[in-house]
C-alpha cells in the first residue's frame, strides 16, 4: 500500500495554485476544478513516477490542460457535425400505447423484459437472444413465456390505466 503522506502534502500545497492556472487556461472555474481533480487523481495513480518527476506540479498542470484541450476538441467536433448534418430529427411523441407498454415492461423482471424486447421489438430469433444473453434457448423460451404471462394483466383493459374507462385529459380532445 502506498504512503499517502507525501501525496497529501503535495496536493494541499499545490491544488489551489494548479486550479488557478487551469482556470486561466480554460476560462471556466467549474471546468478548471474538474480538470484539476482528474489530473490529481491520475497523479495519485502514478505517484511512484510523478513523485520523482522534476516538477510534479507541472506534470499535474500539463495533464489537466491536455484533458481540457481534448474536451474542447470533442466539443468543436460535435459543433462541426451539428452544422454539417443539422440537428437530430425530432422523434415523434410517444403514443399512449407505447407509454403503456413501457410502463408494463417496467413491472416485470429484467430478464423477462430483456427477452420480450429482444424478441418482439428488436425481432431477434430465440437463438440470437440465447447467444446475446448467454443462456440456453430453452431458458429464452421460458423467459418469453413467463414474461408474456406477467405482462398480460398490465396490458389488459382492466389491468392498466389506459382501458375503456379513460378520462379526458385537460387540453386534449
Amino acid at each position: 500500500m502506498r504512503d499517502t503522506t507525501d501525496f497529501d502534502a503535495f496536493y494541499a500545497a499545490s491544488v489551489r495554485r494548479v486550479t488557478g492556472h487551469v482556470y486561466a487556461m480554460t476560462g471556466s472555474r467549474a471546468d478548471a476544478e474538474d480538470l484539476t481533480q482528474d489530473a490529481f487523481a491520475k497523479a495519485w495513480q502514478h505517484w511512484d513516477r510523478v513523485s520523482t518527476h522534476p516538477d510534479p506540479e507541472a506534470w499535474v498542470r500539463v495533464v489537466a490542460f491536455r484533458a481540457g484541450v481534448s474536451a474542447w476538441r470533442r466539443a468543436v467536433g460535435r459543433a462541426r457535425a451539428h452544422r454539417r448534418h443539422g440537428p437530430p430529427e425530432q422523434e415523434p411523441e410517444a403514443s399512449v400505447d407505447n407509454v403503456a407498454i413501457i410502463a408494463a415492461l417496467r413491472r416485470i423482471p429484467a430478464v423477462q423484459r430483456q427477452a420480450i424486447v429482444l424478441h418482439h421489438l428488436v425481432g431477434q430469433s430465440l437463438e440470437e437472444i440465447a447467444a446475446e444473453t448467454g443462456v440456453a434457448v430453452g431458458t429464452v423460451k421460458a423467459r418469453l413465456s413467463r414474461g408474456r404471462q406477467a405482462l398480460s394483466p398490465h396490458l389488459s383493459d382492466r389491468g392498466n390505466d389506459f382501458g375503456s374507462d379513460q378520462r379526458e385529459v385537460p387540453g386534449h380532445a
